[in-house]
């Protein structure tokens, strides 16, 4: 069964969130305009605050920060499909060089992009602010939606849910 459910304020961010953190990793892209792919790249996400911003650590110097410096509009593309989530945010990248937020942000395996730690002058941080999001997200895993799936087939049993909507913060 699949229902359709528009989201909003702190259920938005919730779903957000929810998606973002499962999910990891987005193909973040830049330069819109090209409509080529050859602007995007994978990119993992760091945070979610609660006003539903998105939080990547880039390098300083990246051509995506020159891309985003000429046009802030990005799209970013989660795919789970094991879990048969998905999400698309269209929003607009701010670059931040702030000393507090990459130490809030700092995990363990940013050191692999940051060769000086949490001090390399090459750290800078996007942050994303959603204007529209969709998302596309089925109720459990994979295995059991699988068996769900069979056990409508054979016995007429409940569909697994699937739930899909926009996403307005």
């Amino acid at each position: 069964m699949k229902t359709h459910t528009d989201l909003h304020d702190k259920q938005a961010i919730d779903k957000l969130k929810k998606l973002v953190y499962e999910i990891k990793v987005a193909l973040f892209c830049t330069n819109l305009k090209t409509d080529d792919g050859s602007t995007c790249r994978p990119m993992a996400a760091q945070q979610v605050c609660d006003q539903g911003n998105i939080w990547f650590f880039s390098q300083l110097k990246s051509d995506k920060n020159k891309e985003i410096e000429a046009d802030k509009n990005v799209q970013l593309f989660f795919a789970h499909p094991g879990n048969a989530s998905y999400l698309v945010v269209n929003g607009e990248a701010k670059i931040i060089i702030d000393a507090a937020k990459t130490e809030e942000l700092w995990t363990p395996a940013a050191e692999a992009w940051f060769k000086d730690g949490k001090e390399d002058k090459n750290i800078s941080i996007i942050k994303v602010k959603p204007v529209s999001a969709y998302y596309w997200d089925a109720d459990g895993d994979t295995m059991i939606n699988f068996f769900k799936k069979v056990a409508f087939v054979v016995t007429g049993a409940t569909e697994p849910v699937k739930e899909e909507g926009n996403i307005t913060v």
